[in-house]
């Protein structure tokens, strides 16, 4: 099905909603449900730029049917068409519940994906280090008080791709994020440089970013560091 069909099966003409992110998140949570995942489906399929596609197989169900009652008739051709017509519509109503309460928690709630941070300083120590400041990041925006309205996305497949191969975009279609924090860690003739970024997915527009120079990143300046992009991120993110 195209997005367009399911944004007139769910969001009928004189609707006015940020249709693509709700799309993004009522087919993240179907997803979840399902225990499925974009980047190796069993039950929907994504399109790029078109739609999704229901691609489980029917046919173990249909064995295990015919072995366990074999006196029952097969379905008929017209039939089973209507079977499979009712599963496509039960699908299309399951998106647009889960659509329905996006609308109600989108109110308070904005979607923050943190990606691991890169190290560009050619020096392998400042690779825990890059992570170790990202995961940190991800606990301080998880705080209780946070919480109240953003939900954090830090452990997704989506969010480790290689930077040569990142795309704002598809992270924002693949965990329904409305924003993005990614940052580099240089390096700066004896100084760390530690540039970290916010990214508005829908038009992948920076909202904010900022340089940080250490002489050194011990735990609590990297705990130091990560509050600092968590309380930038949460008093900027919905408010551009």
């Amino acid at each position: 099905m195209s997005r367009d069909e399911l944004r007139q099966q769910i969001w009928p003409e004189g609707t006015y909603v940020d249709f693509e992110r709700g799309l993004n998140f009522a087919i993240a949570h179907i997803r979840a449900a399902l225990g499925d995942s974009a980047d190796a489906p069993r039950y929907i399929e994504t399109v790029p730029k078109r739609g999704y596609r229901f691609i489980a197989s029917i046919a173990p169900q249909q064995v295990v049917q015919e072995i366990t009652a074999p006196a029952e008739p097969r379905i008929a051709p017209n039939r089973w068409r209507t079977h499979v017509w009712s599963t496509a519509v039960a699908i299309v109503a399951l998106v647009g519940v889960t659509a329905v309460l996006w609308l109600r928690a989108d109110a308070r709630h904005i979607r923050v994906a943190v990606v691991p941070f890169d190290n560009e300083t050619g020096a392998d120590a400042f690779d825990q280090v890059a992570v170790a400041i990202a995961d940190q990041t991800v606990a301080r925006l998880a705080t209780p008080d946070r919480l109240t309205r953003l939900s954090v996305i830090g452990n997704s497949a989506a969010l480790r791709k290689p930077r040569a191969f990142r795309d704002i975009k598809d992270i924002g279609l693949r965990v329904a994020a409305d924003y993005v924090v990614l940052a580099q860690m240089k390096v700066d003739g004896s100084k760390v440089r530690l540039i970290a970024h916010l990214i508005r997915v829908s038009d992948e527009t920076h909202v904010w970013a900022n340089s940080y120079d250490r002489a050194s990143f011990t735990l609590d300046v990297q705990a130091e560091l990560a509050e600092a992009i968590a309380s930038a991120v949460s008093s900027r993110v919905g408010a551009s």
